[in-house]
């Protein structure tokens, strides 16, 4: 089994806080599809005739795309690749671009999921974000795809916002859950280099929220949703029973995946390629940058996506992949958060306790080998 990533790189504008590759040049989207649609014929090599069970279109902003390019775009996966039927196919979507005529469009080439980027229902965070859309235009566009007949829909949220309150984050998840969806995905907000928003706090025009506060919304989170009938089967993502990511799901498990358009990723297992973020050098047909994994990043790749996960990792079979000496080195290494009450074992099973969620990074850093 396998899955396809297709990298629609065009925004109408940029949030403040994005730090994956974009562009406003939307005019170029026709040429841009060409090219994709080439690459993936040049690569249908690459998965070695496995079964793809997801295809994912991300961004970017794919909504931005003409539904007609993603149909075409579409059609070359199902066209060139063996596609299972009844596979997971997620695009990604601003609320503000969805209309009637753009779900019943999806629908009818045959995406089955939607993944909106609400991020919030506060309409001055939105602003503060640069996102287009308001929350009156989030909800309406999630009841407008349930409406159209998606039965499989995720959103974004944001918590950790400078000066945000533990009751206005509340009043977030609470209208989330109201809307019914199958899937949430929440992230506190990340300041990376690069963007406006690290540039703000450079600057001192905004503060971090206090750590303590970001880790109180994030135990609401998880106690809320999993209240709700939610299962809290990553670090950032939850979902009713059955209704996980598939093909996020095959990141966090080391499934290969090919990645096309520009600043996409790929992995077979054994190494990674990537096209450079750049428009103009994708356009120009530059060859992929590849990365042989080491097997010790391999080991480090194991245990930092499976311990993200709720089933954690197993014991048995890191040793299969890797040897006894990265089991031992695994366990010997663990057991002081073993001790301290931040994993649990439960051979040969080895996954994050409840506490350490909240510290999830240093955890995995102790077991890393590089």
């Amino acid at each position: 089994m396998a899955g396809i990533y297709v990298h629609i790189p065009f925004c109408k504008s940029r949030c403040i806080y994005c730090g994956f590759f974009s562009t406003t040049s939307v005019e170029k989207c026709h040429i841009y599809v060409d090219a994709v649609v080439a690459e993936l014929e040049a690569r249908k090599g690459e998965l070695k005739g496995e079964t793809i069970e997801t295809i994912y279109f991300g961004g970017g902003t794919p909504s931005q795309l003409p539904p007609d390019e993603v149909e075409r775009l579409l059609s070359a996966v199902l066209y060139i690749y063996n596609v299972r039927e009844g596979a997971e196919i997620t695009l990604e979507a601003n609320p503000d671009d969805v209309t009637p005529a753009l779900l019943s469009a999806w629908r009818s080439m045959g995406i089955n999921r939607l993944s909106m980027g609400v991020q919030t229902f506060h309409d001055q965070r939105l602003r503060f974000l640069n996102r287009r859309h308001t929350a009156t235009q989030a909800i309406q566009a999630v009841r407008s795809a349930q409406q159209a007949g998606f039965n499989n829909l995720s959103i974004d949220l944001m918590f950790g916002f400078p000066d945000q309150t533990l009751d206005e984050w509340k009043r977030d998840v609470k209208t989330a859950l109201s809307l019914g969806v199958q899937h949430l995905s929440a992230y506190s907000l990340m300041y990376e280099e690069g963007t406006r928003l690290n540039q703000l706090l450079e600057q001192g025009e905004i503060t971090e929220l206090d750590e303590e506060l970001s880790v109180q919304m994030y135990d609401y989170l998880i106690q809320a949703l999993t209240d709700a009938g939610y299962r809290h089967y990553e670090l950032s993502n939850f979902a009713l029973p059955g209704r996980e990511s598939r093909h996020n799901s095959s990141y966090w498990h080391g499934i290969p995946y090919l990645g096309v358009g520009a600043g996409a990723h790929s992995f077979d297992g054994q190494q990674r390629s990537y096209h450079p973020d750049s428009l103009e050098v994708y356009l120009r047909g530059e060859p992929l940058v590849v990365e042989h994994l080491t097997e010790a990043e391999r080991y480090d790749e194991f245990v930092f996506t499976g311990l993200r996960t709720a089933e954690g990792i197993r014991l048995d079979i890191l040793e299969e992949k890797f040897g006894k000496t990265f089991k031992d080195y695994c366990l010997r290494n663990a057991q002081k958060q073993i001790d301290a009450g931040k994993l649990v074992l439960h051979d040969p099973i080895l996954r994050l306790s409840h506490s350490g969620l909240f510290v999830s990074n240093d955890v995995m850093s102790d077991l890393m080998w590089v």
